[in-house]
């Protein structure tokens, strides 16, 4: 009997957290894939539909071993059609249960860092490097990197954003294909497949070193400058 309730209890979070994200993505609308035994004609499709096909593609990947410890895929959320696309790490513990990035502690401070920029959580896009949250929140091994690349490589083809923001040395190093420190990587505005791509501190990281957030105070102010001038 208690396998059953875990097992419908499982269903129920499964198609919770699938509402919650066509919510992100439609608003109040729902987007329904209708089945056609007639000639299928290939039009183009909009960036929602073609995300949510994607995180249906995602939502139960096995490709590694994070997906015996994950709680929820962490997709990715916000604006598909985003000029701005902000790329983290990997989840943490209460984005492994609530299925969605950025929504502990370092996200609450995300939300600040871009208010301080006049921008909403809404206009951009946020996703990390892993859609599964690692034990204990380390480093992805090498392997995870990997296999999780491809499906944030074609979130990036899908909304292309003309600004990404790294955060972290993870994500720049995942991203820019190298081990450069944070330090070294931080202050260059790099080209990446049509964007421009700037690396910043994790707002994990900052919780736990204060003297960091003018650095990054510095990096957002960049990137802000460039987005301006891109809508002039």
């Amino acid at each position: 009997m208690n396998d059953h309730n875990r097992t419908a209890g499982n269903l129920i979070a499964d198609i919770f957290n699938y509402l919650e994200y066509q919510k992100d993505l439609y608003g109040d609308d729902v987007f329904v894939a209708e089945k056609s035994s007639e000639k299928v004609i290939h039009e183009p499709q909009t960036k929602p539909q073609r995300l949510n096909a994607l995180y249906l593609e995602v939502k139960n990947c096995q490709q590694c071993g994070l997906c015996n410890s994950r709680r929820n895929v962490v997709f990715g959320a916000g604006n598909p059609d985003a000029d701005i696309m902000l790329i983290g790490e990997a989840p943490g513990a209460e984005e492994d249960l609530q299925g969605k990035p950025f929504v502990g502690a370092a996200g609450q401070l995300l939300t600040k860092i871009l208010a301080a920029i006049q921008l909403k959580r809404e206009e951009v896009f946020i996703a990390n490097i892993l859609k599964c949250r690692p034990p204990g929140n380390r480093d992805p091994l090498p392997e995870e990197r990997k296999t999780c690349k491809k499906h944030l490589y074609k979130q990036i083809e899908i909304i292309q954003p003309k600004f990404i923001l790294a955060l972290g040395r993870v994500a720049g190093q995942v991203l820019l294909e190298t081990e450069k420190s944070m330090q070294q990587l931080r202050g260059d505005v790099y080209d990446f497949q049509g964007a421009k791509l700037i690396v910043t501190y994790h707002p994990a990281a900052l919780l736990r070193n204060q003297q960091w957030k003018r650095a990054t105070w510095e990096d957002v102010q960049k990137l802000q400058k460039l987005y301006l001038n891109e809508k002039k």
